[in-house]
């Protein structure tokens, strides 16, 4: 089987992917590196240049500088049908059973081909419109835009696969597409795991259980509920629990107030150096859990990168988490609405246990074993492919 892979994106070149698409680039690479393993042939077609046009120029003024609204390029049709036709004169070039892409429905929205689209992704575009800081202040073109190249994608696909149940539905209540064309595989960890059980319980041993240590990861400090997290930490230290934050990504929003004593910020790391990520690798090690109480979330990587080293992850039930977060097995999910006392609570009973938390650990790592790594992707999208010939 031989899939034409198509990206906007460089999938080979993690150096140039985009610091807010790291998490979708990333999976776009391990994906193909995982179907790779499966005797799956992959052909690259990415890098396509987005067309600029006088049209597009002025639109993006005029929304921008009178309404004070935000238009986007990429969702415009003259753009879209561009990206079409430089996908169609490149895919000749290959003999390809399956037109495959890991990305989004911008690139294939408007492509006609004889061979059977698929589509892989974490979210449905429309799911995230007023929920997402960047699909917040859209103007009413946009809006339409994005509705319409969405739908037109979902429509010719034979194949749609989301990450989450929650990307699936969305789908489906907004386009009325065919469930039965929609199926959920959910994505991997983004780093690379040769850890073993008996790997695990050497890591989790080695944590100490005299101070509670909490991993904050996250480039949008807002939307991923970064306040919670310090609130959350600052309530452990009344409570007589010893409690470090370490935070990766994002900075807090600028006040006159220094970051509290118990917070480490240690800012942007990048995992396509190997400095970068062994330090991420040791911080995953270290921590007990990965805390990220987003408003939003389309799905969450690195849920899986904490479990693959038996982190257990404390998190919202929002978005596509509640898929990858199972209570009790590999974390907590708490409503949006929960007081910092709840997390709270869950944090210092299982410090409180600790061979609660150990097993809870453990179990995290199971749960990374069986279902949230990229070999099990691999084969499952492979069956699913398979299905279409």
């Amino acid at each position: 089987m031989k899939l034409a892979y198509v990206t906007t994106y460089d999938v080979l070149n993690s150096s140039n992917w985009p610091k807010y698409q790291v998490g979708l680039c990333g999976a776009g690479y391990y994906l193909a590196q995982a179907l790779e393993k499966q005797s799956v042939t992959i052909d690259y077609l990415s890098s396509f240049k987005k067309k600029v046009s006088p049209v597009t120029k002025t639109k993006w003024s005029f929304y921008r500088y009178l309404l004070k609204k935000d238009y986007y390029r990429w969702a415009e049709p003259l753009v879209l049908r561009d990206y079409a036709d430089q996908i169609s004169q490149k895919l000749p070039n290959f003999n390809s059973d399956i037109v495959f892409c890991p990305e989004n429905a911008v690139p294939i929205a408007y492509l006609e081909c004889k061979q059977p689209i698929v589509l892989w992704t974490d979210s449905a575009l429309i799911g995230l419109i007023d929920v997402y800081p960047y699909l917040s202040n859209l103007c009413n073109q946009t809006k339409r835009n994005i509705y319409a190249l969405e739908k037109a994608a979902l429509n010719r696909c034979k194949l749609i696969v989301y990450w989450s149940d929650w990307a699936a539905q969305t789908a489906i209540k907004n386009y009325g597409i065919d469930p039965s064309k929609v199926k959920v595989v959910p994505a991997g960890a983004n780093i690379e795991c040769n850890r073993n059980l008996e790997d695990i319980r050497n890591i989790v041993d080695a944590r100490t259980s005299n101070i509670c240590k909490l991993l904050f990861f996250g480039f949008d400090w807002i939307r991923k509920g970064g306040n919670v997290a310090i609130e959350v930490a600052k309530e452990l230290n009344k409570m007589g629990l010893d409690t470090e934050l370490t935070v990766v990504g994002s900075p807090p929003p600028t006040t006159d107030e220094p970051l509290p004593s118990f917070v480490k910020f240690l800012g942007f790391i990048s995992k396509s150096t190997p400095e970068g990520e062994q330090k991420i690798n040791q911080l995953l090690a270290q921590s007990h859990f990965l805390i990220l109480p987003s408003q939003a979330e389309c799905y969450g990587i690195v849920f899986c990168e904490a479990n693959s080293f038996g982190v257990p992850c404390l998190a919202t039930k929002v978005g596509g988490i509640p898929t990858i977060i199972k209570d009790n097995l590999n974390g907590k999910t708490f409503s949006l609405e929960a007081n910092v006392s709840e997390y709270c609570k869950y944090i210092a009973s299982l410090m409180t246990n600790y061979s609660e938390y150990k097993q809870l650990a453990l179990s995290s790592f199971n749960e990374y074993q069986s279902r949230l790594n990229w070999d099990v992707a691999g084969k499952t999208v492979k069956n699913l492919l398979l299905n279409l010939l």
